[in-house]
């Protein structure tokens, strides 16, 4: 049997690579990393979970994208670098407001809250990935790449580059890359600020590659050395059973709708930002930091 390996097999062989130096390096001390067998594993668990039902629903994908693409603008040829460089740029303002969109509506918040899960953060955390994204239709926003005329394959290679980016950028053991980096591109620093729940970063920088959408937008945050990210989630699970990360959320959401009192509590239930209450008083990332500007203006 002739068996070639693919982009992502290619990349998920780089990230294990990666996982097992950097955590290797962490045991002696060379880098700061911080592993904990449970946790690591349970991200395995989660990755393992992400390529089965993206395997399984693969073909869906590929049928929405393929739809959309038969009603496209224009032909966008694969060979031309000029395509490359604008489904570069239109990729990564998607993908920000997919991941924005992400963490303020708590629908598809379900199926992204498991990759905030670990109170851990280093390269094994960038494959705690969803079972349950695709289901929920996170991939529709890169419909309108289809309907201007990027072929489906070119879409879904793209959106497998930013994230493979983004891969590296799961770590401590970088502090800070040099200022103009900083400023254009995302990087472990703002990454960082993304994964942390304290109200100072909470839900702060959304970026895929580029800083620019989260300068432009006004969701960055940099990171400040004197408070270090707690890592993790506003109420945090305690849990290292992939089985539980992936799907407590949505437990969580059908319980609060069975008690919901009103067609208002139910829909805010599934659509508001997490931590969404019909008193207006949850613990929504909005609430968590005006009260922490409340505390810091006196």
């Amino acid at each position: 049997m002739n068996w070639k390996p693919h982009l992502p097999e290619i990349f998920l062989g780089i990230s294990l690579g990666m996982i097992a130096i950097e955590a290797a390096l962490s045991f002696t001390s060379m880098v700061k990393a911080r592993y904990r067998t449970t946790d690591t594993f349970a991200s395995f668990g989660m990755q393992a979970g992400n390529v089965a039902m993206n395997l399984l629903m693969a073909g869906i994908v590929f049928a929405g994208l393929s739809a959309a693409y038969k009603f496209r603008l224009f032909d966008i040829s694969p060979s031309s670098a000029w395509a490359w460089l604008a489904i570069f740029f239109l990729d990564d303002f998607i993908y920000y407001w997919f991941h924005r969109i992400s963490h303020e509506c708590r629908f598809w918040w379900a199926a992204h809250v498991n990759h905030h899960s670990s109170q851990q953060y280093n390269l094994s955390t960038a494959v705690r990935q969803s079972w349950t994204s695709v289901i929920v239709g996170t991939w529709t926003p890169w419909i309108p790449l289809a309907l201007l005329g990027f072929p489906p394959a070119m879409i879904l290679a793209q959106q497998g580059f930013n994230l493979f980016y983004q891969f590296w950028i799961h770590t401590e053991a970088v502090h800070r890359m040099p200022a103009w980096f900083e400023y254009l591109f995302n990087t472990p620093s703002h990454h960082r600020v993304h994964h942390a729940s304290n109200a100072r970063y909470l839900d702060r920088n959304y970026a895929g590659v580029l800083m620019v959408w989260d300068r432009l937008f006004g969701t960055f945050v940099a990171e400040q050395d004197e408070e270090a990210p707690r890592y993790g989630i506003v109420k945090n699970i305690h849990t290292f059973n992939p089985i539980r990360i992936a799907f407590h959320e949505w437990v969580a959401i059908v319980r609060e709708l069975i008690a919901a009192r009103s067609m208002r509590e139910a829909l805010g239930t599934v659509f508001g930002p997490p931590g969404w209450r019909v008193d207006g008083r949850g613990l929504t990332s909005k609430n968590i930091r005006a009260e922490w500007r409340a505390r810091h203006a006196n």
